[in-house]
């Protein structure tokens, strides 16, 4: 499975969707520069994905109302939750759109903290470890992920590049559903470089 996040401009969103990728994020977490709002030429370019690509919206440690209202407005599949979000928070949110739910990775993660979410959440998005909220865009230790025991499926994220096909493909868990991409594709904030999309993918194969 593989997830491009941090999306954006309509045109950009249009050349990616034509790649044999599963999720596309659009991120609705004000402090990123990533931040969609309110953009209506946004919301009708994830209104017109095709069947084939799913529409993630990334929120940290917002209230219910309003992600329920994103969920409409850009008609979103699923919802993924970057911040301190709680279990009970969780399983809210999963009556109406399933639910993503996004942890950063370091040698001192306690995975037992996982346990309480594992029934209330489709999917984990492991990523680096960070003072701010979202992604540092750097690696974590990929060796930690031996501690995971759970059978919540999961995505790695976190610093992975163009050239890091190979390396993805060295990390072996039963878990592991796939890839989440970003910033190490990015031309700027929330504008992905195609081309090397397209390289990552095929050296995937």
């Amino acid at each position: 499975m593989i997830k491009v996040c941090g999306m954006r401009e309509p045109a950009n969103i249009q050349e990616l969707s034509i790649l044999p990728i599963d999720l596309i994020g659009g991120i609705f977490y004000a402090k990123s520069p990533r931040y969609i709002g309110d953009r209506k030429d946004t919301a009708l370019a994830f209104s017109a994905l095709p069947d084939s690509i799913s529409s993630v919206g990334v929120f940290v440690n917002e209230n219910a109302e309003v992600i329920l209202q994103q969920t409409n407005s850009f008609c979103l599949k699923y919802i993924q939750l970057h911040g301190n979000e709680t279990p009970e928070f969780c399983s809210h949110i999963s009556k109406n759109t399933p639910v993503f739910k996004a942890f950063g990775l370091s040698e001192a993660f306690d995975f037992t903290l996982l346990n309480e979410y594992e029934s209330e959440v489709e999917l984990f998005i492991f990523d680096t470890s960070c003072k701010e909220h979202g992604g540092s865009g750097k690696k974590f230790n990929w060796n930690i992920l031996e501690k995971y025991t759970g059978s919540t499926p999961f995505l790695l994220s976190g610093g992975i590049g163009p050239n890091d096909a190979e390396l993805v493909q060295k990390v072996q868990h039963p878990a592991l559903k796939g890839y989440d991409l970003n910033s190490g594709f990015e031309i700027s904030p929330a504008l992905k470089n195609i081309d090397s999309l397209k390289l990552f993918l095929s050296d995937l194969q």
